[in-house]
């Protein structure tokens, strides 16, 4: 069975998507559809822009949106049984299938964005990567420490990164190391994302998810939150909004989907770090980029 996944934030790099842009009139639209939305030219920025401006929240999350969305377009696709995307790759996966609409898709991938990028103006959170310690240790240690700190991304095995308070992830990561980790580092990003320190875009967020019209997906998509298979529009709406505050559950996810018959999993959108993580997860599952028309 076929996986279609999207990645997250951290996957950009200048000039993505302009491969695309000049290879496909239906590229072209989409692109001149989003400046159009988004109030700015998204496109001069990913393909002629430096790597700061592409950094920004309000720009990095619409730029992966719309590289993985128009690559899933143009591919040579296997029609895929199941689809997931990490964190924001949600977005992308539930565009791609059909759930959302591509106006509506980018219209709340941008909305999350400047939410998100509110919310880490209010409260200074971090994240930091945690590498060599099973799960349950990190989550026990994080129970334990004062101050909002939380497991926010299962990556893979050995490989999990927490959220929360600048002092909290701090102490965390000396506690961890204590505790055996092979490394525990802060990650540069502009704040607490998955951890309840997002709950005030989390607030925004969903006022317009739930003003937003979703459409029962072509296929069952494996949702962060849950790490199970769903269809209900209801289900999604639900996990979206809870997304923000809740943990990115790739790991289970990956293993869910193992467990219910897939084989081939297929990434769609900047980069390859999906591929790497289902691999670790599962040395057995074949892994591929989106091939281009």
């Amino acid at each position: 069975m076929n996986v279609a996944m999207f990645p997250g934030q951290g996957a950009q790099f200048v000039g993505m998507g302009k491969d695309l842009y000049e290879e496909s009139a239906v590229a072209k639209e989409r692109f001149s559809t989003a400046n159009e939305i988004l109030g700015f030219s998204i496109t001069d920025i990913m393909f002629d822009g430096d790597a700061d401006a592409l950094k920004e929240t309000r720009v990095t999350q619409p730029a992966i949106f719309l590289h993985s969305v128009i690559s899933y377009e143009l591919a040579q696709k296997l029609n895929p049984n199941m689809a997931a995307g990490h964190s924001l790759g949600e977005f992308s996966a539930l565009t791609a299938i059909g759930a959302l609409s591509f106006e509506d898709g980018l219209r709340l991938v941008s909305k999350r964005a400047q939410a998100m990028q509110a919310a880490c103006d209010v409260a200074k959170g971090t994240m930091a990567a945690v590498l060599g310690l099973a799960d349950d240790i990190v989550e026990k240690a994080c129970e334990n420490i004062e101050g909002v700190v939380v497991a926010a991304n299962y990556n893979c095995p050995g490989q999990l990164v927490i959220s929360g308070a600048f002092t909290a992830v701090e102490t965390a990561c000396e506690v961890l190391k204590d505790a055996g980790a092979k490394r525990a580092l802060l990650l540069p990003v502009g704040g607490a994302f998955h951890s309840p320190l997002m709950e005030p875009a989390r607030e925004e967020l969903e006022k317009a998810i739930l003003d937003t019209t979703i459409h029962k997906p072509s296929c069952p998509i494996y949702q962060n939150v849950t790490a199970a298979a769903t269809q209900d529009t209801a289900s999604i709406k639900e996990n979206l909004i809870a997304q923000l505050t809740g943990p990115v559950k790739w790991t289970q996810t990956i293993q869910q989907m193992r467990a219910d018959g897939a084989t081939l999993f297929t990434e769609y959108g900047p980069g390859k770090v999906l591929q790497g993580l289902v691999k670790k997860i599962d040395r057995e599952a074949q892994v591929t980029s989106a091939l281009m028309v």
